[in-house]
């Protein structure tokens, strides 16, 4: 259903542009001059405003707080050599933040506001759309539940936000991960394909443990064998075995990633094999030992293209192909970041501009 948008626009006094180290951006640390946010009640979403970047005044009781009715996105925007600023694939997150919102009996936001939220609010900060490369704008939308109530039912009111905050690379090296054959991110008839706040709640101690040992990130497996793999940490992953690039499919237990369908898109314009299916943990194993997969990678918007070098299980490491020598995956990293900062044809359409 269409709805029209009306933003209230209140710009910060004192802008923190200026005091900001563009050569020095941890992921998810630095954050932009705005904000906007918009409130959902009595069936309808209202108050969309703009508001200089900053604490919101929320009651203890809240729902999200006890019950978990929180999700997020994450999108880039990137500057353009002429100075244009767009916002990669955004309807494709539209979508996806949707099927969230339904997985969690949260309300739907029209895909029209989601992207006037983000439009809107990139266009003011545009300034801190950095024009490095491998830097972009990060946007992160979000909701919760706001009804002061401890009972543990949909609450009736919301709140939609967005922050942005200048990134540069999420992983500045190639990954040692390794295969988690005990705690579980998802699980059948879950909601691991939601972008669920709790979902990554549930992954901090597995994390924690990896990287005590000396690893990166987890590769995540199904949660009743163990015997199949699901995703890489925070992002999708792929293998090109035999020339054949194969990925898990997606279902309940795995993010349907905007990367991943990016990538899968151009595999196939260039006419490499494509395979969505289970993914069988032996397999892969077996695969590196005979040298038959060239190449590992997880894909995602923070992640962009992560070069996997080693994996780990049940204490055995073994070594993939150098990634820096690797054809297809570094090809897909080129090619992306040339359509991203616009400076290749985009023939997809994938690029939204942000008019100035």
């Amino acid at each position: 259903m269409s709805q029209k948008i009306n933003i209230s626009i209140t710009k910060t006094s004192k802008s923190r542009l200026a005091d900001t180290d563009f050569d020095n951006l941890p992921f998810g640390k630095t954050f932009s001059d705005h904000m906007f946010m918009a409130d959902y009640s009595n069936g309808e979403w209202k108050n969309f405003q703009i508001l200089p970047y900053g604490e919101i005044g929320i009651s203890p009781a809240i729902s999200a707080l006890h019950y978990g009715q929180a999700f997020f996105e994450g999108i880039k925007a990137y500057k353009h050599a002429d100075g244009k600023v767009s916002i990669f694939r955004p309807d494709k997150n539209g979508e996806r933040f949707n099927r969230s919102a339904e997985r969690l009996c949260m309300p739907e936001l029209p895909l029209e506001i989601f992207l006037e939220s983000l439009s809107t609010l990139v266009n003011l900060d545009r300034d801190w759309v950095p024009a490095k490369e491998n830097h972009s704008l990060y946007i992160r939308p979000f909701m919760f539940a706001t009804d002061p109530f401890l009972g543990v039912t949909p609450s009736a009111s919301y709140k939609y936000m967005v922050i942005t905050g200048p990134v540069g690379p999420y992983f500045s090296k190639n990954l040692k991960v390794k295969i988690e054959t005990n705690y579980s991110r998802a699980c059948d008839g879950g909601f691991g394909f939601a972008k669920a706040a709790g979902n990554y709640g549930g992954s901090m101690l597995p994390n924690l443990k990896a990287s005590q040992e000396g690893f990166d990130q987890l590769i995540w497996t199904d949660s009743r064998e163990h015997a199949y793999i699901e995703e890489l940490g925070a992002a999708n992953v792929m293998f090109l075995m035999d020339g054949t690039l194969i990925t898990p499919s997606t279902r309940d237990t795995i993010l349907k990633g905007v990367t991943r369908d990016t990538v899968l898109t151009l595999a196939k314009k260039w006419n490499v094999p494509v395979e969505e299916r289970r993914v069988s943990v032996d397999e892969v194993l077996k695969g590196i030992k005979e040298g038959r997969i060239s190449d590992a990678f997880g894909v995602g918007t923070a992640a962009t293209i992560a070069h996997i070098a080693e994996i780990g299980h049940n204490g055995e490491l073994y070594t993939l192909p150098d990634p820096a020598k690797r054809e297809f995956s570094n090809k897909l990293l080129n090619t992306l970041n040339d359509l991203r900062y616009g400076r290749s044809s985009d023939e997809f359409g994938w690029n939204y501009l942000v008019n100035h």
